[in-house]
């Protein structure tokens, strides 16, 4: 197995993240992803996203086609159990029955949203941020790595960031979200960091703890994971989603190399 690859164990009723198989695992039912940000990384950038329409006018959405004679494989998006990879879900049509191939568009940004004032102006030390994000993980059963990896890839710790679409704070929260959340200020960062903790709580449920479509619903919404049944092929969500799990695993590789370290970060 490459070093960079990690496994992550997420257990119904407790997320935590075993090293190296060195922790007992009482769960009932476990999810063992053997995830590499090398091989995230390659997945994200690999796929090619076109709507493919027949003369019928049937349409298929495909990561890429394949000629083979006077027909032509359309090779649709892996469901979500799926590994990277896997090419066994096609369909094969006549080539001359393709009337046209359209690349399919990222989603366009919503309007961005008027900022807040925040009452926290102070910048948060990195104490501060590791114990935020402990108390985070420790309500919601999520390992305060993979939160801190988020948070570094929303905002890259600026608790003042607004997106061009209007999201808000350390993680990044559109407004409406942050309402429904009960978050009343989302440039204060334990506020913004319970909501969004919360939030991903709320996504991880809903996918059974696949941690891959969980982070695509939090960047791109739970709507387009749900219509392609994994990973959406939007460009920028396939990169946020590699983006996240390779900080992950550099955070627990430093862990390995450095216990001590990491002991007294958590």
């Amino acid at each position: 197995m490459d070093r960079t690859s990690w496994s992550i164990q997420f257990r119904m009723g407790r997320r935590t993240i075993d090293k190296a198989r060195s922790m007992p695992s009482p769960s009932r039912i476990r999810i063992a992803l053997l995830l590499s940000a090398t091989a995230m990384l390659s997945y994200a950038s690999g796929f090619a996203a076109e709507r493919v329409t027949l003369r019928g006018g049937a349409q298929f959405d495909c990561v890429r086609r394949e000629a083979d004679g006077d027909q032509v494989r359309l090779y649709l998006f892996p469901p979500a159990a799926s590994a990277p990879g896997e090419s066994s879900n096609y369909v094969q049509v006549p080539a001359a029955s393709v009337l046209t191939v359209e690349s399919i568009p990222d989603p366009i940004p919503t309007s961005p949203a008027k900022a807040s004032v925040s009452t926290s102006l102070a910048p948060l030390t990195p104490a501060e941020m590791t114990q935020m994000l402990s108390r985070a993980g420790s309500q919601h059963n999520i390992d305060a790595d993979l939160l801190a990896s988020v948070v570094k890839a929303e905002s890259n710790g600026n608790a003042r960031a607004v997106s061009r679409a209007g999201a808000q704070g350390l993680m990044q929260l559109m407004p409406a979200t942050a309402t429904t959340l009960g978050v009343h200020d989302s440039f204060a960062p334990e506020q913004n960091i319970g909501g969004g903790t919360a939030y991903l709580d709320q996504l991880l449920k809903r996918y059974k703890d696949n941690i891959a479509l969980a982070l695509a619903a939090y960047n791109t919404g739970p709507p387009a994971v749900d219509r392609y049944h994994g990973i959406p092929p939007y460009r920028e969500t396939r990169a946020y989603v590699a983006r996240v799990i390779r900080e992950f695993n550099r955070r627990k590789l430093a862990a390995l190399a450095n216990p001590a370290i990491a002991s007294a970060a958590h």
